[in-house]
């Protein structure tokens, strides 16, 4: 995409540029949107890419995506896309996605083949590493809940586990345990074993 001149108009103060993008199409576009890097192309890069998502995959077909087809847009999004609102919890803290998942066929092939199911999502076994074969597995929302970096975790006779997994293990509702140690702030021995 190249800025060609500016057109005189404005769109709430911000200058219009008439530009001409690497398919040869002219475009108008806001001077903003081009020096922040959120219009790339006239549009023709994403009818390229949703093409691309149903020749290569068939994951795409009248409007409707397969559930692994969309799990791999969420994850390139969370880690790339600083607009989203999640960005921050994922590419905002260096979590990427690694070189050969930039290809949704590999991805799909990669899922199919590592025990996704309807129902389940992506879970990054370290959450400090990025998504990759080697980090990554098909999980329920249980589990993944189980995951997350600011669990509470309670560590008792040598086992750690989360205040949901020690109150599913001792019979309890988590509530009532949480409510043992953080806000009665009894002894984990004793929060445990009444």
């Amino acid at each position: 995409m190249v800025a060609l001149y500016d057109t005189g108009e404005r769109k709430h103060g911000k200058v219009i540029w008439h530009c001409k993008c690497d398919c040869e199409n002219e475009v108008d576009i806001i001077g903003h949107n081009l020096t922040s890097g959120r219009t790339t192309s006239c549009g023709c890069y994403k009818r390229e890419r949703a093409a691309e998502a149903h020749i290569v995959h068939g994951m795409v077909k009248q409007g409707e995506r397969h559930p692994v087809y969309d799990a791999w847009a969420h994850m390139i999004q969370r880690c790339e896309n600083p607009n989203i609102h999640n960005y921050k919890n994922y590419g905002g803290r260096g979590i990427k996605v690694c070189e050969e998942w930039h290809d949704a066929k590999v991805f799909i092939e990669w899922a199919l083949t590592h025990g996704w199911q309807e129902g389940l999502s992506i879970d990054r076994i370290d959450n400090d590493k990025g998504y990759s074969p080697d980090n990554c597995r098909w999980v329920t929302r249980k589990e993944q809940q189980r995951n997350k970096r600011n669990n509470h975790l309670i560590t008792f006779n040598e086992k750690t586990q989360t205040i949901a997994e020690w109150a599913e293990e001792v019979g309890v509702g988590w509530h009532m345990l949480y409510d043992r140690i953080n806000k009665l702030h009894w002894p984990i021995e004793q929060a445990l074993s009444i």
